[in-house]
Parts: C-alpha cells; structure tokens; sequence
C-alpha cells in the first residue's frame, strides 16, 4: 500500500525536480523496514482507556478489524506448523541474494585492487574543476582500470572513481567535464549510501516484487537526479548527451548494483530528458508541507491504530475478566476466565450477524454482551446474554455460534475458558 501510495504520489511530482521523486521512493524504502505491527505496538502502550466507547466507535472498530485480519468469515489457515519450512526458503533467498551482490563486490574490489592511481593528468584536472563547481571539498581519488567499464563511483566511506584506461582520449572537454560532474553529483548526493540501504531492503524482502521495483524507481530517478545537476551547472545538453553516447560505445558492461555510473536507467529517456532540458519546478513551500504531513500520517496512522484497538481492548477485558456468578459457580462451570484481548489474538473465524429487520425499522441499535464457554477444540458454547438489547441478541447468538478460535493453552494443555464477547449492531452508513 506504501508502495503504490509513493508511486501515486511521484506521478502528480512528475513536473518537479527528480531528487524529490528519488526522495519519496527513498522513504517508500525506509518504510518496509518498519512492519506496519511495530508502529501499532507502539500505539497499544500508549493506550489509554477512559473516555473510548466501543458502541460509539462501531465503524471505526470494525475498520481495524479488517486491518488486524479478524474482520473475516473465511477460516484462517493455521501456518505455525509450517513456519520452520518458510523461514527456511526466506533465509536461503536472502543468503542467495546476499551472495550473488558479494560475487558482484568482490568483482569490483578486485578489479580496483588491479587499476593504478591517476596521478596527474587532464582527467583529475576535470574533476578538481567540477568538485569545485559543486562545492566539494574532499577530492576524489581516481583509479585508472584496463577493464571496460562504466566509469563510475565505488565504495561508500572512501569513494574512488573508476576510470576506464583510453575513454578519455575519445571525450572532448566539454564532454569530459560533464561526465566527471555527473560522478561528483553522486558522490555529493551519497548515492552510494542509499542504494545500499535499499539493496538490504531487497535482500530481506526478495520474495516481493515491490521491492525490486522500487529498486528500478529509486535508480531512474537517481541518475535523472544527477543529470539535471549537470545541466544545471554547464548548460550544455548537447555535449552531455554525446559524452555518454561514447561512454556506451567505449565500455562493453554496465556498472554492477555496487557502482554508481554514469550509464544508467532508461537511457533512451534520458537522452530525450537531456536534449529538450526542460526547466523542472522548484517545491513550493505548499507541496513542502503536504509532504511533511503524509511522512508524519504514514508513521501516526499505525500508531493510532493499535492506540485505539488496545484501548478497546482493554475496555473489552474489563468485562471479559468479570468475576463469575454464584449461579454458575454453583452450577459446576470451573472454567478460566480470559479477557477479550486474549481471545482476539486466537479468533480465526469471524461471522457478522444479520441485522433483523424489526429491529432496523424500530431503529434500535447498540452493543450486545455475550457471555460464552470457548471448548478445548475452539468451539463457542453455553452461549448467554450479558446485556444488550434483547431485540438484537438472536442475531448475536446466531453469529457467534458460528465463529471459532485456536485452542487456549495453559501449561501446555488445550483448557476451556469463559470470555464475554461484544457484539455491535449500528445504522450509520
């Protein structure tokens, strides 16, 4: 959901600058390493629940059903006996994809290893002038390699440039000057740093086709990114485009996922990007604010989720926990009590109740309390009204008959248990 939000959202940026596209798909990234359960978690210990009505927040409690996946009439498959076979096949995906980028950084190491340091020449004094241009302090040491590839920036703490032996001798100054810039605008953005940070986003969630698609996102706009830098400081389209014309006809491989080039992303799109050079607009502070605000929603909206679903719950477990009469006591029912939030964590089948139709018409709504004997199997038995109106209890009793949960074990032994169950009836549309 995160994903196709941010992919919405870069659409209606297409007009701006592409580093603000990049950032957003930057964040799209960041936030799959925050699961969506640890941001609620945070929001059920901040729960608080004096003044919560669960009667008069039925929508809103029905809406987080559906979210925390109890909001179902479909039974739940019981995965934990299968759980050590997927965590086997995600870690021998992650250990594949892991080992596949370290053949690929141990390629480059090696290729680095074998390049000689540029000691002199024309190609630092290029690239002296753009890092100046670009206010960068630290200078760039420059490898010179007999292997044909891309040039481009390697390493993250101590970037070098990898330069291929002759590429030079075919650019033109102008042409030369643009592809340096284009280097340092990576180096000066830390491309580097946040392609990493992604590639472990795809090595956690490999088995995601999002993932790998943000991946291809974050890299076209992170190479337009630079481009406009370039021509933002040279101005000269023309010269740009055929410099990496050259670079292609020069190199016979692309830079790897460890190496930031200058060939990259689509490159027909980009060369029409370059040559028509159209002014990007700026972010106004309007568009500033609106980000700011869905940064904070993405990360509140969970949080106030489990707030509210905790306050609930704990609301619930004061009835659930309700010490038992002396008629049911007397009546041999020795049974445990649970709480309503210990028993939503084992509900796999949920049934909404029909509304009855004399009930609609006379607008009679509101929260039916039923008291209920959950079997060792996770069948719902001795159903009884607690309270509630006695228009709508049928219903209730009807639905609830039908629900089921996991077994509710105790020292390791299935038990039964006695819980009061709360059943909504509402006329809001």
């Amino acid at each position: 959901m995160f994903a196709v939000a941010a992919g919405l959202l870069t659409l209606s940026l297409r007009k701006q600058r592409a580093r603000v596209r990049h950032a957003v798909w930057l964040a799209a990234s960041l936030k799959s390493l925050i699961p969506f359960s640890w941001l609620a978690a945070i929001g059920s210990h901040l729960a608080w629940s004096p003044g919560f009505s669960a009667t008069s927040n039925h929508r809103l409690q029905v809406a987080i059903d559906v979210i925390s996946g109890v909001n179902s009439s479909v039974l739940i498959p019981d995965l934990r006996p299968l759980f050590p076979i997927l965590v086997g096949v995600w870690f021998c995906g992650l250990v594949a994809v892991l080992a596949r980028w370290s053949a690929r950084w141990q390629k480059m190491s090696r290729t680095a290893r074998e390049a000689r340091t540029l000691p002199a020449g024309h190609v630092l004094t290029a690239l002296s002038k753009a890092e100046r241009m670009l206010g960068v302090r630290r200078p760039t040491p420059v490898l010179l390699s007999k292997a044909f590839i891309d040039p481009g920036v390697f390493g993250i703490a101590r970037p070098v440039l990898m330069w291929p032996e002759g590429l030079s001798q075919r650019l033109s100054e102008a042409e030369l000057e643009a592809i340096l810039m284009h280097e340092v605008r990576h180096i000066q953005r830390r491309d580097k740093l946040t392609a990493a940070i992604h590639m472990l986003v795809e090595a956690i969630f490999w088995f995601h086709p999002l993932a790998w698609w943000v991946g291809t996102r974050l890299m076209e706009e992170r190479e337009r990114a630079c481009d406009e830098g370039v021509l933002g400081m040279c101005n000269q389209p023309r010269a740009y485009a055929q410099g990496i014309l050259k670079v292609c006809e020069f190199c016979l491989m692309s830079p790897p996922a460890c190496m930031s080039g200058v060939v990259g992303g689509d490159l027909k799109e980009r060369m029409v990007s370059i040559m028509t050079n159209r002014a990007r607009q700026e972010l106004g502070v309007g568009r500033k604010v609106l980000l700011a605000v869905l940064g904070l929603a993405s990360l509140a909206g969970p949080i106030a989720v489990g707030l509210v679903h905790a306050s609930a719950a704990r609301i619930a477990s004061t009835v659930g926990t309700t010490a038992m009469t002396p008629s049911e006591q007397d009546s041999g029912h020795a049974s445990m009590l649970a709480s309503k939030e210990e028993m939503l964590a084992l509900l796999v089948k949920k049934v909404q109740p029909s509304y009855p139709e004399a009930a609609r018409k006379a607008h009679i709504q509101g929260a039916v309390v039923l008291r209920a004997t959950i079997g060792k199997e996770g069948d719902v038995e001795n159903l009884r009204l607690v309270s509630g109106p006695a228009e709508l209890a049928p219903a209730a009793i009807e639905a609830v008959k039908q629900w089921k949960y996991r077994q509710y074990m105790k020292d390791g032994h299935a038990v039964e248990v006695v819980t009061d169950i709360t059943v909504n009836f509402s006329l809001a549309k």
